[in-house]
Formats: C-alpha cells, structure tokens, sequence
C-alpha cells in the first residue's frame, strides 16, 4: 500500500473541519460551491463526481483523490465506471496521470474493502 486513502479523507475531512471554524464565510463559500456543482442536474452527481475524479489525477491531487473515489462510490458508481474514469484521466494526462491513475486505484479497493 502506498497510501492510506481512508485515513487522508478522515485527516483531511477533520482538518477542514478546523479550517472551518477559523475561515467560515471562506469554507461556506467553498461548501455551497461544491453543493451546487454536485448535486444532480442535468448531468447525475454520479457523473460529477466522475468527471472530479479525473481531474483530480491529472492535477495530482491526493487529497482530491481521497474525496472524489469515495463520494464517486457515495454517489453509486461502479469498480468499472471508477476504472474507466482513471483510463480517460491517463489518456489526457500522460505518464503523470498514470502514477496518479494507479493511486487512485489503490484508493478505490481500499474504500471497496471498508465497506465490506
């Protein structure tokens, strides 16, 4: 295991909970932001959070990884649509979205196995 994916989001997710509490019209801005770019549309947030996930590997993004995998899985994506997102991600990002691809693969069958 390179990463420990749970424990980002859990760090991450407690952190920005503190951030919160010191920038709160910064963090309510980013909060109703990301509401409304998720929440089903004419695209479902399934496919948002999708189309998340694949930006977040060609940014690099690890915390972004984290969150977007698990709210893809929240959200009632597949294995299979998780993977084919990580293969576009690769297609547009090259060799570095390879090495972010397979850490969120890695993400993906760490949060499968927590819930089972």
């Amino acid at each position: 295991m390179i990463k420990d994916y749970s424990k980002n989001y859990n760090n991450l997710t407690k952190l920005m909970s503190e951030l919160k509490t010191k920038l709160p019209e910064t963090m309510k801005g980013f909060n109703d932001l990301h509401k409304a770019s998720i929440s089903d549309g004419i695209l479902p947030s399934k496919t948002k959070e999708l189309i998340a996930l694949g930006i977040a590997i060609t940014v690099r993004c690890d915390g972004c990884i984290a969150f977007h995998v698990h709210d893809a899985l929240k959200a009632g994506a597949s294995s299979e649509e998780i993977m084919e997102t990580i293969s576009v991600a690769i297609l547009m990002g090259g060799g570095p979205a390879l090495v972010y691809g397979c850490q969120a693969m890695e993400a993906l069958e760490q949060f499968i196995v927590l819930e089972q």
